[in-house]
């Protein structure tokens, strides 16, 4: 039924397509075939002196680069809410489903359909502007963006033009350590809501693409920084941080892999000194935020040849891709201008207007976000390191705060989750809520060790089986005999059946290897099991082997 709405469609010559588009259906998806499988240039004629890039001075370094230019960079984010149903209709989306399994006459922009609007996208919308420290508008409205796409079946996005739900805003992260470290504010334009596109599957052979409508209709926050990044680093991090945001807030899972989190990156470089703006370029398809960061390092050493050339002038303002094999740019299409969207106000949809108390309820339900997580720890002492690390992942803060709420030390939680407990899930592919340790056990894990009941050692060997199958400390240090043995005339008496067995070895540290004290530690260690007092072993070692024979 829906190809019908496209039957005898054809697109006129200035636009993409130069032949008609035939649409039809297989197999439960709509293929869109154009009869010229030539590959098409999307951007304007390149101009007759077209200046000659090499990608291979892309080695030179950015830092020679950026003693003549300054980088320029904003971030358009667009995140896929976690709503039970789409923006407009009552469709479920479900990532990773056969394709047009959901969808209805609503999604599919069928004629006479007409738009719901789901709360949940406003309450979402509303916690991440306060989330973002924005000026919420208290009454704004949805508009229609005109554009034509074959994924896009109303041939308009529902989406919000000149009054966005929040706007004016800001972002505060740190960066990591190991790249330079330091506090950064980025400024937040607007946030408005949308409604997601289709999806094209490409053929193999380039003859055909199908059209899967699952993802038409999912809500959509837009998120727009303001231009005040500077490198690829603060870029990728701005990015990471508004992936925990999201995460915190529970509006999104935030995964890039499923498309969840998008970013468009725009930037421009200018000669230093110069207060004008160079010409933006836009760059497309990053998946990741290592990826944010090579793409804009690139971009950067692209755009500074043309000027080092005297050809600034050949910069167009276009969308470019970002090839991750060929781990540069390439050209995508021409960039629209807001005149080419001709918006207009949303005619089937009611202004969306919010009262103070609503916006207060919202406020006080926000949970303790990234930043003052951070600021925080930071606070308890620990290392920025430890900070960074504990407040990455929402779960593992939780983790933390639950262990310090049993009693624990701080800096010995911190240690213990960044150092074992992180390295048994990097190795087995787990996250913290996989593990079979609570926190409880780790706060008495921790005190077993610190009022002397077990020692390190022992501690390691019990949290791996406390991680891998549950269980107590009192329960595993009992079942085992596990006590470490504190008794001065038990140490000393294994002391002098190590000595006892190796009268060489004793004879070479009296003679001046002292370096042989390590050896004798370790025999008594294993004699004892691992459960003699480290302490007590070594003060009694010592006396025993530097007494006159």
């Amino acid at each position: 039924m829906a190809s019908l709405l496209y039957r005898g469609l054809q697109i006129r010559p200035l636009l993409i397509y130069p032949s008609p588009l035939l649409f039809t259906k297989k197999a439960g998806v709509f293929c869109c075939t154009s009869k010229c499988l030539q590959t098409q240039s999307l951007t304007q004629d390149k101009p007759q002196s077209q200046a000659k890039i090499s990608t291979r001075n892309q080695d030179k370094g950015l830092d020679k680069i950026l003693q003549h230019y300054e980088t320029i960079i904003g971030i358009e984010t667009h995140v896929q809410l976690s709503t039970l149903t789409k923006a407009f209709c009552g469709c479920a989306y479900n990532y990773g489903a056969q394709p047009n399994t959901n969808i209805c006459p609503v999604c599919m922009g069928l004629p006479g359909a007409l738009p719901v609007l789901n709360s949940k996208v406003i309450e979402f919308a509303v916690k991440l502007g306060l989330a973002l420290n924005c000026k919420l508008s208290l009454n704004s409205k949805f508009d229609r963006k005109q554009y034509f796409y074959p994924d896009l079946p109303k041939g308009y996005q529902i989406s919000q033009f000149d009054i966005p739900i929040a706007s004016n805003g800001y972002i505060d992260l740190d960066l990591p350590v190991e790249l330079g470290g330091g506090h950064r504010r980025f400024g937040i334009t607007r946030v408005h809501m949308e409604e997601d596109a289709g999806k094209l599957l490409h053929s193999e052979g380039g003859s055909h693409s199908e059209v899967d409508l699952n993802r038409a209709g999912v809500p959509l926050l837009e998120i727009v920084s303001e231009p005040d990044m500077r490198n690829g680093i603060e870029a990728a991090e701005y990015g990471a941080e508004l992936q925990r945001l999201v995460r915190y807030l529970g509006v999104s899972n935030g995964n890039m892999q499923e498309g969840s989190l998008r970013c468009d990156v725009n930037i421009s470089i200018r000669p230093i000194g110069q207060s004008e703006f160079g010409t933006k370029v836009e760059i497309k398809n990053l998946n990741s935020f290592s990826s944010i960061s090579r793409a804009i390092d690139y971009e950067i050493v692209r755009q500074a040849e043309f000027h080092s050339q005297g050809l600034s002038d050949q910069i167009v303002q276009e969308t470019r891709l970002w090839d991750e094999g060929a781990q540069k740019t390439v050209t995508m299409r021409k960039k629209e201008a807001l005149s080419d969207y001709r918006y207009f106000p949303e005619p089937d949809l009611p202004e969306v207007i919010l009262t103070e108390e609503y916006v207060a309820s919202i406020r006080d339900s926000l949970p303790e976000l990234p930043e003052m997580k951070r600021r925080r720890y930071e606070q308890m002492g620990l290392s920025m390191q430890a900070v960074l690390f504990l407040a990455n992942d929402v779960n593992v803060a939780d983790f933390f705060d639950s262990t310090l709420a049993k009693g624990a030390d701080a800096k010995l939680a911190a240690n213990w989750i960044m150092g074992d407990i992180a390295a048994y899930m990097k190795n087995e592919k787990a996250s913290v809520s996989d593990i079979k340790l609570t926190p409880s056990e780790l706060a008495e894990l921790i005190d077993s060790i610190k009022s002397g009941m077990i020692s390190g050692k022992i501690g390691k060997e019990i949290l791996f089986e406390l991680i891998a199958k549950g269980g107590t400390v009192k329960g595993l240090i009992k079942a085992k005999n596990l006590v470490q043995i504190t008794d001065p005339a038990e140490i000393e008496k294994i002391i002098d059946n190590v000595l006892a067995a190796n009268p060489k070895q004793v004879e070479q540290y009296r003679g001046g290897k002292t370096k042989l004290q390590g050896f004798f530690a370790g025999q008594v260690m294993k004699e004892s099991k691992g459960k003699a007092n480290p302490g007590l072993l070594n003060k009694i070692l010592l006396e025993k082997l530097n007494a006159k024979s």
